[in-house]
């Protein structure tokens, strides 16, 4: 049955190993010497940055993360629009870079990247802005 009300959400392929890594609480720097393709541990790294006050390191990881899952979306089929939903694991380091990237966008002053992110975050999954603190 073909969906009538647009493309298919697409969903990432699971990254066990480098998840697990994640959530054992590994140093990010470690997930990306191992897994460089890894969006999640770019997030983090991101994340991390952001926490400590340095928003423009946040936003080069982020920025990495952020385009090393638009490689991973574009490979799984996605054609530059459609869900990427947040409750597949898979998916989450790339909402999570993408997220990172809006708010050190913010903080530099990068309005409009700013307010992309944002709307290309919330185009994703709707529920995604919320579960990243940006609603």
């Amino acid at each position: 049955m073909e969906n009538l009300l647009g493309p298919e959400p697409t969903l990432l392929p699971d990254r066990p190993e480098a998840q697990a890594a994640a959530e054992a609480g590994t140093d990010p720097a470690k997930i990306v010497r191992a897994y460089p393709d890894f969006s999640e541990a770019w997030a983090l790294l991101a994340e991390r940055a952001l926490q400590t006050g340095d928003p423009v390191a946040g936003y080069a990881f982020a920025r990495t993360g952020y385009h090393r899952g638009l490689d991973q979306l574009r490979r799984s089929g996605w054609k530059g629009h459609g869900p990427v939903p947040w409750s597949h694991r898979a998916n989450q380091g790339f909402l999570r870079a993408l997220a990172a990237l809006a708010r050190a966008a913010d903080e530099i002053g990068e309005a409009e990247e700013y307010e992309r992110c944002k709307k290309f975050l919330a185009d994703s999954d709707p529920a995604a802005p919320a579960a990243l603190g940006l609603s």
